[in-house]
């Protein structure tokens, strides 16, 4: 179950704590074990360097204490879950080839754990309670050691609880054995978080007495008179006898928003923003983690192009963009190479437009850029239900009408093709009901879509499609069998599995040691789900054969069917899971044994 750090009966209102908490987290402090890694993207913490990387770590030993951090804001006491007095953890730096050894001890009065996320490693070092090992117990203390074999951009959080929602998670940069590929002056980490003083188990009763409960962006009177002129009384009407039958709403983007969430840039909130020093000409390094729990972001730098050069600590051949998404869990590490001073605005817009982290990239201290004003909101349609063929809406539906199939009606799934893979069919047990809302008739191919509210708003959007890898992958064998999975849920009991079973109803999916295989996800519900495979490289089907990209996350996409390979190459229990916490908390979680 879902457990937060108890806080004081003063506790603050959620703004004013996260003002306070960012203020008290300014000062850059060093991790204990390491005097050469200082919290080194804090920015005030920012040096003009003499060469252009950091010098390589010291020392690959580290001691981590998980504790509570103490905060004084305006009188009033309350406590956060950290690591080494900081809330967000502080970030770490290793070199690929060493081995490290961490040393987790346990100062909070609950079990706790750390998962690292994205890495390949033994199965009892994965760091998922219950699972890969028994958790750190109050008062222990529990030794990680396993050999780096990546290189790349990744993160480390708690696997325990919600204690993730409360700040205790941190960025983790690999420096490759070889040298970095890319040549920077500067290499900033960039996390981005969601951040609440809701207890993690009242969010989710919350959502489950009504799954609107953080939705008041509804349509009203006046959008119905909008709809009406542009596409005509009926078809107004009968969209909004469609969405109402079904007891819900095309501005469903995001489960939990803006109304409590504040979303923070490297533990600032946008009121104080986050500061990157740098000098015209450089090129700048920005490796972006999401680490929120339930929100997509978009993320853009006006007047910048970005070059995106991994994903998910992996290479990828460079790709312009002016804008991506990046769903929870993921990473992207971007180039730019800003040629005035600026100020240049890193801003950081939620999906659902509910509210924005923001950053900037400066010549000195005490500048900000302008804020843009945020995109419209988008509003899901019938092809994010995976009717793609029965859209109701006008030219304009993507940010305007919707529809979906009614309640208890059966879609059976159509024959479905496209990334590659052979022709599949739906699990024959798979049936509207309690556990599963609605079945989807057309799951599309949407990889070369960047994402509803993102399209053709005259900026250059990254979509899966453009990761390519950099070099071949390292099994160039065909899968020998495909195991399909449905993404389900109802959103109105706040329920989500895969193929309409939660993880307590379900059997481990199970690997030989070995084989290939190819996994198809289709997704169900009108939600996006960042899946991610612990332990093992999920290589996605983009179009691009021998050079897929390997990613541990991959979003999903609404109506979207997509595919990917898996060579299970490590032997153990693995965690299988959507990256929205509260999504894997209700059911989204699968055990995968290779054995």
């Amino acid at each position: 179950m879902l457990r937060t750090i108890s806080r004081s009966p003063r506790a603050l209102p959620r703004r004013r704590f996260v003002t306070g908490a960012a203020l008290a987290c300014a000062a850059p402090r060093l991790l204990q074990a390491s005097p050469a890694l200082a919290d080194a993207w804090s920015a005030r913490d920012v040096v003009i360097p003499k060469t252009p990387q950091p010098p390589p770590l010291a020392s690959s030993s580290f001691s981590l204490t998980v504790e509570t951090v103490p905060m004084t804001v305006h009188g009033a006491h309350l406590d956060a879950a950290g690591v080494n007095g900081l809330a967000p953890a502080p970030a770490m730096r290793w070199r690929e080839g060493d081995t490290v050894r961490i040393d987790v001890t346990n100062r909070l009065d609950e079990a706790t754990s750390i998962h690292w996320h994205g890495l390949r490693l033994p199965a009892d070092m994965d760091g998922v309670p219950g699972l890969s090992f028994a958790g750190i117990a109050p008062g222990e203390t529990f030794t990680y050691r396993f050999p780096v074999r990546q290189s790349g951009t990744y993160w480390y959080h708690s696997h325990s609880g919600g204690q993730e929602q409360g700040a205790l998670y941190g960025a983790l940069v690999i420096d490759p054995a070889a040298g970095p590929v890319h040549q920077t002056e500067r290499d900033y980490v960039m996390v981005l978080s969601d951040w609440t003083d809701v207890a993690a188990r009242d969010i989710v009763s919350n959502l489950k007495f009504n799954s609107d409960y953080y939705n008041f962006r509804q349509r009203t009177v006046g959008t119905f008179a909008r709809d009406a002129r542009r596409d005509g009384l009926g078809r107004a009407v009968r969209d909004r006898l469609r969405w109402g039958a079904m007891n819900m709403a095309p501005t469903d983007i995001s489960d939990v928003s803006g109304v409590i969430y504040t979303y923070l840039l490297n533990g600032q909130p946008p009121d104080i923003g986050w500061t990157g020093l740098f000098r015209p000409g450089e090129r700048i390094r920005l490796r972006f983690i999401n680490a929120a729990s339930m929100t997509l972001f978009d993320v853009r730098i006006p007047g910048l192009s970005m070059t995106v050069v991994a994903a998910d600590g992996n290479d990828v051949e460079p790709v312009p963009v002016d804008e991506f998404r990046i769903g929870p869990a993921e990473t992207y590490d971007v180039i730019v190479q800003p040629q005035s001073e600026g100020p240049h605005t890193i801003f950081v817009q939620s999906e659902d437009r509910t509210g924005y982290a923001r950053g900037v990239l400066a010549t000195q201290f005490g500048l900000t850029g302008p804020i843009p004003p945020m995109d419209p909101r988008p509003l899901r349609t019938m092809a994010d239900m995976g009717m793609a063929g029965m859209n109701m809406g006008g030219a304009n539906d993507k940010h305007e009408a919707a529809g979906m199939n009614m309640p208890g009606m059966a879609m059976p799934s159509a024959h479905e093709k496209g990334n590659g893979a052979p022709a599949m069919t739906a699990p024959a047990d798979l049936k509207t009901g309690v556990e599963v809302q609605s079945v989807a008739a057309e799951p599309m191919n949407r990889l070369a879509e960047p994402g509803d509210g993102l399209e053709n708003n005259g900026r250059r959007v990254l979509t899966y499609t453009d990761l390519r890898a950099t070099r071949p992958g390292t099994d160039p064998r065909p899968p020998s069998r495909e195991i399909t999975l449905h993404l389900t849920g109802n959103m109105e009991r706040f329920i989500w599995g895969f193929n309409g079973k939660k993880f307590s109803e379900a059997e481990p999916i199970r690997l030989a040691l070995g084989e290939r295989v190819r996994f198809i996800l289709i997704n169900d519900t009108m939600m996006e789900h960042p899946i991610h495979l612990h332990g093992l490289w999920s290589e996605l089907e983009n179009g691009h054969d021998a050079f897929r990209p390997y990613k541990h996350t991959i979003t999903v996409k609404p109506g979207e069917r997509l595919s990917y390979l898996v060579s299970a190459d490590t032997p153990g229990l693995w965690a299988y899971h959507c990256h929205l916490l509260y999504h894997m908390d209700t059911g989204m979680f699968r055990t995968v044994v290779v054995s």
